[in-house]
């Protein structure tokens, strides 16, 4: 097995699902199996739903639940399901109407899983996420996402600087966020067109390479005495406008 087929098959695709909003978008999605679900509660107004999707139930102790769990807060559920099928990169390109998310060696569960849920609720057609230097569909980002992760396609790539360039054959326009973008976002002339939305990673932002092919480069403008946003800060704002502009 070749170092890259072996990282595919260590990477966390969403089976260990944890926190209340999560497990409960897990469970009435229906988009996947869901093969068992603990609780720590005997009133779980959860278990009606994981009975109805055919899991088995289990009540255990909150000390027994909490050894389970990969998050600090799991809220008295885990569950644990089919893993996510990633989707083809090429079928997100061929998207006429494409709103697509890529993240830039974003590593932090936490902002991974905000900008999915951000992304799903402002219409992206699917998040794009390096294989490697990256982070995967860990519990954490899972329970962060809020159910996200049930019905925003997500596709793997070996790098963001290579899908930019497919994406421009695919004839998308690939926009980068950066606070030293030459444009702002609220001024985005593509921002109705099918298009790539790029995200750098926390501290560094968009890689030189990445940055160089992005046909623009988007800020956002700061008002206050603090020059720059969280990475799941920035996506909200970005693809909220997006958004707002692809609904006239």
């Amino acid at each position: 097995m070749t170092p890259r087929a072996r990282d595919r098959e260590r990477r966390d695709l969403g089976q260990q699902i944890e926190g209340r909003r999560a497990v409960r978008e897990l469970l009435t999605a229906g988009t996947r199996q869901v093969h068992e679900v603990l609780v720590s509660a005997d009133d779980d107004d959860l278990v009606p739903l994981a009975e109805a999707a055919h899991a088995r139930v289990r009540r255990v102790p909150p000390d027994q639940l909490e050894r389970r769990a990969r998050t600090d807060a799991p809220q008295g559920v885990v569950a644990f399901a089919a893993p996510i099928e990633p989707i083809d990169i090429d079928m997100l390109l061929g998207d006429p109407s494409a709103f697509l998310v890529a993240l830039d060696g974003v590593t932090d569960p936490q902002n991974l899983g905000a900008v999915m849920r951000t992304a799903e609720t402002c219409g992206a057609t699917g998040i794009v996420v390096p294989r490697h230097r990256a982070v995967g569909l860990t519990p954490t980002v899972a329970k962060a996402a809020a159910g996200a992760v049930e019905h925003l396609p997500v596709a793997f790539v070996s790098g963001i600087a290579s899908l930019l360039e497919r994406a421009a054959r695919a004839r998308l326009w690939c926009v980068g966020l950066d606070a030293g973008g030459d444009v702002s976002v609220f001024d985005l002339p593509v921002a109705d067109q099918p298009l790539v939305l790029v995200l750098g990673a926390e501290g560094r932002g968009l890689s030189r390479l990445v940055r160089a092919r992005c046909d623009l480069v988007a800020a956002i403008p700061m008002f206050g005495s603090i020059a720059s946003l969280n990475v799941s800060a920035a996506a909200a704002i970005a693809c909220a406008e997006i958004a707002r502009r692809r609904a006239q």
